[in-house]
């Protein structure tokens, strides 16, 4: 079923918030509406599979791994009238572009990625992605020092906050991240 009109739908949030979950839930659901789905992924991100979007939670869909964004536009199927992207921030600046033309020509877009980054500034072209979409939802986590409601991603080098001047790109999972509300966000030597 093809749609009337293309969409950007922005699902965002710290780690471990349920934003991959969210996204698996709605190509699912496009699924059983007999859509024809694509899913894509940064190729740096290779925690769990490689041709997967996989939550932390256990849910996982096919998808294609790419190094940059044009590439999307260069796989597309002539019948896809959905396409998920998992893990937006790690895409090059292009990522907004082809999301703005695959609206354009009429595929509902489903993007799932971090809005900030450790120090708690915003990540890549997300606030951007954020800006286009017709829909953008935020997602929380849970903090792990606290119990309430968590909105940062907390880096941690061997069991400490990592300091502001670290790399900002570092895939991992909870061996190096936690949820933690803004409370509890610890980054040192930021200015």
């Amino acid at each position: 079923m093809k749609h009337t009109k293309g969409s950007i739908e922005v699902v965002t949030g710290s780690m471990f918030s349920g934003k991959t979950d969210e996204l698996i839930r709605r190509l699912r659901r496009a699924i059983i509406a007999r859509q024809k789905v694509q899913v894509f992924k940064p190729s740096i991100d290779n925690r769990y599979a490689i041709e997967k979007v996989t939550s932390h939670a256990g849910p996982a869909h096919d998808a294609t791994p790419i190094q940059f964004s044009k590439k999307i536009i260069e796989s597309l199927e002539p019948d896809t009238t959905v396409v998920g992207i998992d893990e937006a921030q790690f895409f090059d600046d292009e990522i907004v572009n082809v999301v703005g033309e695959l609206a354009d020509r009429g595929v509902r877009v489903i993007i799932a990625g971090l809005d900030t980054d450790f120090r708690g500034e915003p990540f890549g072209s997300m606030p951007a992605l954020m800006a286009q979409a017709e829909r953008v939802d935020k997602v929380r986590a849970i903090c792990m020092v606290c119990g309430e409601e968590a909105c940062r991603t907390q880096r941690l080098v061997n069991g400490q906050p990592a300091n502001y001047d670290d790399p900002v790109v570092i895939v991992g999972a909870s061996e190096m991240y936690e949820a933690r509300c803004r409370i509890h966000h610890s980054v040192p030597k930021k200015l």
